[in-house]
């Protein structure tokens, strides 16, 4: 890793062993250089201080997409790639990638899944589906945790709620797998393809779901979404298939990385689970910290969709700038000891992002993680890593590839 302080330029592979390994130590060295840097790898300026961060996420001036502002031709872009139109043209229609009314539009439709009263609802579900996995877990010798107890709470939740069958679990997870890859830095022309081919599949099963709904039961949120249609709601066809692939996507991807990563977090610490998760607001501060110390999404970009000054920077209208979220969250302004887990050092964290686009399955993914650590470490309070913990490779989303543990 290079910084040139007084250009304020980073020149730091993000596919590099060891950052990925561990990039609090780069994040640390980098704020203390330069907290707005100009990336080299990327192309664009990128935001680690935790302020910095924050408001960029709350300021209008930024945005996702810049679509309802100016066209690829009016912004100087070249036109997108012919073999990777079909996955934005999904990707274009989600509410991650809307702005202005639109977004509105779409984010008060999908806000019916996560009201309060849903969400708590869920519980005796969800501690049924951990306590299940939990039996199964071999009483000798390792075993992983990723595929055998983080992978399959989120996906089976996620899809219990928006009423597709819990047996197609395993193929959705392989296309998101697939279409996630195109967010990855350094993505190969095989990647895009099988992102490609991987949406034309997911939009093929949606849509023959969508189908069964409109003329049978509407359990669920996608029964929901086709109500609200009928009822008068503006929502197209297209809009509900890129929709649901999002929620399916967006609702087990970080909840995975985020139960592997704070499991881990727990065991490394030296604490006491059985004190972190004593009671529910120790739990709650726990869970807290797992997002904040180990963050499942590190980097979230936005568009400049005017010409404007920020942090100290001039970007011209189509620009974009990488908020590093886990950077901020390790920012020893809101935590004293950052690279330390200490539940309840810190208030606040930008795991699940701000602005119009907070996380709307914040609250969703909070629970799962709160009833799943509390339920793993009460029922095997002898659970120790096997062997080292293995980071996958890539950056944007942190996660683990495995996790080997044993429980005596």
């Amino acid at each position: 890793m290079k910084i040139d302080r007084e250009a304020r330029i980073l020149d730091l592979d993000p596919r590099n062993p060891d950052f990925v390994a561990n990039p609090y130590a780069a994040y640390r060295t980098i704020r203390e250089a330069a907290p707005v840097v100009f990336w080299q790898q990327y192309g664009f300026w990128c935001f680690f201080g935790y302020e910095t961060v924050a408001s960029a996420l709350r300021d209008a001036r930024l945005g996702r997409s810049l679509r309802h502002v100016a066209s690829r031709e009016e912004l100087g872009w070249p036109p997108l790639p012919e073999q990777v139109r079909p996955f934005y043209a999904v990707d274009d229609l989600t509410l991650l990638e809307q702005e202005g009314a639109d977004h509105t539009r779409l984010r008060r439709l999908m806000n019916r899944a996560f009201v309060t009263s849903q969400i708590t609802a869920l519980v005796p579900q969800l501690t049924q589906v951990v306590n299940d996995l939990i039996d199964r877990f071999p009483d000798d010798g390792a075993f992983d945790l990723i595929p055998a107890f983080a992978t399959p709470i989120p996906l089976r939740i996620i899809t219990g709620m928006l009423g597709v069958p819990p047996e197609s679990g395993p193929q959705l997870l392989e296309w998101s797998h697939r279409m996630v890859r195109m967010y990855h830095f350094g993505r190969t022309a095989e990647d895009e393809a099988q992102a490609v081919a991987a949406t034309h599949a997911f939009c093929a099963f949606i849509r023959n779901f969508l189908a069964m709904r409109a003329t049978g039961s509407r359990e669920g949120l996608i029964g929901r979404l086709l109500n609200a249609r009928d009822e008068g709601e503006q929502i197209t066809d297209d809009e509900l298939v890129a929709n649901c692939i999002l929620l399916l996507n967006a609702g087990h991807e970080a909840t995975v990385h985020g139960l592997g990563n704070g499991i881990k977090a727990i065991m490394e610490s030296g604490l006491d689970p059985g004190d972190l998760l004593a009671d529910e607001k120790a739990i709650a501060r726990t869970v807290e910290e797992c997002l904040r110390f180990d963050t499942p999404l590190q980097l979230f970009t936005r568009y400049a969709l005017e010409d404007l000054d920020i942090a100290g920077i001039q970007l011209a209208r189509g620009e974009k700038v990488g908020l590093l979220l886990g950077a901020g969250s390790h920012d020893p302004a809101i935590a004293p000891r950052p690279d330390h887990f200490v539940p309840g050092q810190a208030t606040r964290h930008l795991a699940f992002g701000g602005g119009i686009h907070f996380c709307l399955g914040a609250p969703l993914a909070r629970l799962e993680m709160q009833v799943a650590l509390a339920l793993l470490f009460r029922r095997c309070p002898t659970l120790r890593l096997a062997a080292p913990p293995v980071y996958a490779n890539s950056f944007h989303f942190r996660g683990l590839e495995s996790l080997m543990v044993h429980r005596a």
